[in-house]
């Protein structure tokens, strides 16, 4: 049984900062406290001067994703080792079932990919398609598989994309689960159009990605998922969230009590458009992910609605292709693969921007890379806190030291980051993963197939109660 004391660091939960050290056995956080001893045999790591933080949660990365005619460079070992290089210790994937796929022969599928993980992993579960074996494979990944949450494309015409009926029908049925609805918001048929009216125009190159994909489309979709989500009375979650817009959206829904909650990706809170009228096809063809990064001011009210709390998770919707893969769409910019990296930087960029630049505290930042997302996932304080019980996951962060953000030294596959030549303040200096060390100052130690599949529960009781009222609430065939 492996012992780790964390010895002299500041411990960071979302709650509040304090002095402590960090006694981990067998996995676990066994203590929290001034003075610990180190029982015999213990690896002691110093941590003073340091923070000590939870392992980071990313909630939305896509490892071995078969999309777009191709499969992504980083699969669940590289993609997770390079997690674990950035303190990241847990990543929500996807589960992305082809149309009329059934639903438990994608997840076996992923299941099997994922063998090979290195940090801990679960997953979300597209609904890409409906029948009564969706609504009957849905009870069996929440009441058997640990699947809490189940994903909706509003994109993606002609592929993966769901039409207002799915999204009734699977909404209606994750509430009856206990189960979250989350949504890709764009307007898939706007998109195809605009794309179309982009090429018309003669406009082939990736200036044309944002063009077609402008803020109102997504905002649209967001707009549409949330009355929905309120008709029927669910929890809804919306997934990189890129615009003004759907943030305020998401502010004013929750403004009158619904219950809708909001991700927002580290580039988006870092980048802009410019980068898509570089006159490089490999550089901007390099940033062309769904939704595109936005003009200038954009970022500026997402990190108002973090601050503010009506966004609440960071994630980096991790999808690495390789230039020879985006080159696919060299003549057709609608053949380019969607997908950025990301996994091993989010960390250390949004404490760069975030709490170096007094937008966040060092607790607020805990909240909104681990706390958040293991809550609202139904995974905490397993996951995202410091405390007796919990998962011994931690980050030890040196808020002084500096690294310069490279294609040429992340782990991640990819052969592109869209961080390159960014100097960030701010770094883990070493990741505890499961109550061992993973990473320590530079050297990466992940091994392939040490993740564990974390199941996370249904929601409780108010679940059943929330369905209910709804279909109290629904009006009748005679009064409508």
């Amino acid at each position: 049984m492996s012992t780790l004391l964390v010895r002299g660091g500041t411990v960071v939960n979302a709650d509040r900062e304090f002095r402590a050290d960090v006694l981990c056995i067998g996995g676990q956080v066994a203590a929290v406290g001034v003075g610990l001893e180190a029982p015999a045999g213990a690896q002691v790591l110093d941590a003073d001067g340091r923070y000590v933080m939870p392992g980071g949660i990313d909630p939305h990365t896509h490892m071995q994703l078969p999309f777009m005619g191709t499969v992504t460079r980083d699969d669940f070992y590289s993609g997770t080792a390079a997690a674990l290089a950035g303190g990241t210790t847990t990543i929500i994937d996807f589960v992305i079932p082809d149309p009329k796929e059934p639903l438990m022969d994608a997840w076996r599928k992923w299941r099997g990919w994922a063998d090979k993980a290195a940090s801990d992993y679960s997953f979300h579960v597209a609904i890409t398609w409906w029948d009564e074996t969706v609504h009957r494979d849905m009870g069996v990944l929440v009441q058997e598989r640990g699947v809490n949450s189940f994903k909706h494309f509003m994109a993606y015409k002609n592929a993966i994309m769901c039409d207002d009926e799915t999204l009734v029908n699977s909404f209606r049925r994750a509430l009856e689960l206990g189960a979250m609805p989350t949504v890709h918001a764009e307007n898939g048929e706007l998109v195809f159009m605009l794309q179309n009216e982009m090429k018309a125009k003669g406009i082939f190159g990736p200036e044309a990605h944002p063009l077609s994909r402008p803020p109102a489309v997504e905002a649209e979709a967001a707009q549409r998922a949330i009355a929905i989500a309120d008709v029927l009375n669910v929890p809804i979650y919306v997934v990189h969230v890129s615009c003004a817009e759907s943030a305020e959206a998401i502010a004013r829904a929750r403004a009158r009590g619904q219950r809708v909650f909001g991700e927002v990706l580290a580039g988006h809170l870092t980048l802009d458009d410019g980068v898509y009228r570089d006159p490089r096809f490999e550089f901007a063809a390099g940033h062309v992910m769904s939704p595109p990064f936005r003009p200038r001011g954009h970022a500026a009210a997402l990190w108002r609605g973090l601050q503010a709390g009506t966004l609440h998770t960071t994630a980096t919707d991790h999808c690495t292709f390789c230039a020879e893969q985006k080159a696919a769409g060299r003549e057709d910019f609608s053949k380019i693969p969607n997908g950025c990296g990301g996994v091993e930087e989010r960390l250390a960029v949004i404490w760069d921007e975030g709490v170096n630049r007094g937008r966040l505290t060092p607790s607020e930042f805990v909240a909104i890379t681990s706390a958040n997302a293991a809550k609202l996932f139904n995974i905490y304080p397993r996951k995202g806190c410091i405390v007796a019980g919990a998962d011994a996951d931690l980050v030890l962060w040196d808020a002084s030291a500096t690294k310069t953000l490279s294609v040429k030294t992340q782990r991640s596959l990819g052969d592109f980051n869209i961080f390159e030549g960014r100097s960030v303040t701010g770094i883990a200096t070493h990741t505890v993963s499961q109550g061992k060390v993973v990473y320590a100052d530079g050297d990466l130690r992940a091994e392939r197939g040490a993740g564990r599949h974390v199941k996370r529960p249904p929601f409780g009781p108010q679940f059943a109660a929330l369905a209910k009222k709804a279909a109290l609430d629904t009006p009748s065939a005679v009064e409508r």
